[in-house]
């Protein structure tokens, strides 16, 4: 098992090597400069050169990117060009509050996707059919901007029960926390739900028609053993691939949602560095945005040796 850690990490490395450069062009190749913004619309020419000439503007791109890495491989990630703070405190700090949002819209997203996916798959026709896909087609339909404002605007400022916006640490009110955090994880969770439930009836009715599944039932066992026994664990590789997905994207930050609750998190980090130009803030932000989401396959590879021993002797 460690050897095959280690060689996935190997694995990883010309990954990350590509997305750097792929993000370190694009983000350059967005109209002005960082320069630009600090000075202003009022600035001279020769202003903005002096000023892009101290911050290393003016170098060759190659020159530039190799002292990024450079900086990087020591765990240097450099300083905002816009506010002076260290780069590394604004991305852990807004990332520790998409990881916040993330786990638990994926927990909600859970909870609710295994009983809609299995019930679906184990009554296709009749009522509780027809009610399973009524909700996975209007959780997918749905968009997420219009079901943010929507929860807002009848959970908060109609019902009064939850608060509209806002963020403190879990540690400082897990009560006020808990709050806070319910109307954005419902967001999220909504679509995830619904996408992971239609993979989970999916698996299933496949796993169903194996021969397997119907030895077990001709044996006499009981439909709860040969569902949790045979047909859920079976079920459960692909169902894993697709979780890892949606956590993966989860974590890369839903910029709508936050930006919708105030939630302080990657996304809107994101989006405010790109409009300021924040060349080194946007770029950590991607590339640990990268460097998680194969950490996530990684885990996801490693669940499969788990859930069935073929794969762990391989």
């Amino acid at each position: 098992m460690l050897v095959f850690v280690v060689r996935r990490c190997v694995q990883s490395i010309p990954t990350l090597i590509g997305v750097s450069i792929a993000v370190f062009l694009l983000v350059r190749a967005i109209p002005g400069n960082a320069a630009d913004v600090l000075l202003g619309p009022q600035a001279t020419p020769e202003q903005t050169a002096a000023l892009s000439a101290q911050m290393g503007l003016d170098r060759p791109i190659w020159v530039q990117y190799g002292i990024w890495i450079r900086d990087m491989a020591t765990g240097n990630l450099g300083r905002s060009w816009i506010n002076d703070f260290p780069v590394s405190t604004l991305v852990w700090r807004n990332l520790a509050a998409t990881a916040q949002l993330a786990m638990v819209s994926l927990a909600l997203a859970l909870l609710t996707a295994f009983p809609i996916g299995v019930l679906g798959a184990l009554h296709p026709g009749g009522l509780v059919g027809a009610l399973t896909r009524a909700y996975t087609v209007l959780a997918i339909g749905i968009p997420s901007f219009w079901l943010g404002i929507l929860l807002v605007l009848l959970v908060s400022l109609k019902l009064r029960w939850l608060p509209p916006s806002g963020y403190i640490a879990p540690g400082t009110d897990f009560v006020h926390w808990l709050k806070l955090i319910s109307l954005p994880a419902i967001t999220l969770a909504v679509y995830v739900s619904a996408v992971l439930a239609r993979f989970i009836k999916a698996s299933i009715l496949e796993t169903l028609g194996n021969d397997y599944v119907r030895t077990a039932k001709s044996k006499g066992l009981a439909p709860r053993s040969v569902l949790i026994g045979h047909v859920m664990r079976n079920a459960l590789l692909p169902i894993v691939t697709m979780i890892g997905l949606q956590a993966g994207g989860l974590l890369g930050g839903a910029v709508v949602v936050e930006s919708i609750f105030a939630w302080p998190g990657i996304g809107r980090l994101l989006v405010s560095s790109i409009e300021k130009r924040d060349y080194m803030v946007v770029q950590a932000i991607i590339l640990i945005g990268a460097t998680l989401f194969l950490l996530i396959n990684l885990l996801t590879d490693l669940l499969y040796g788990v859930l069935d021993p073929r794969i762990r002797a391989q």
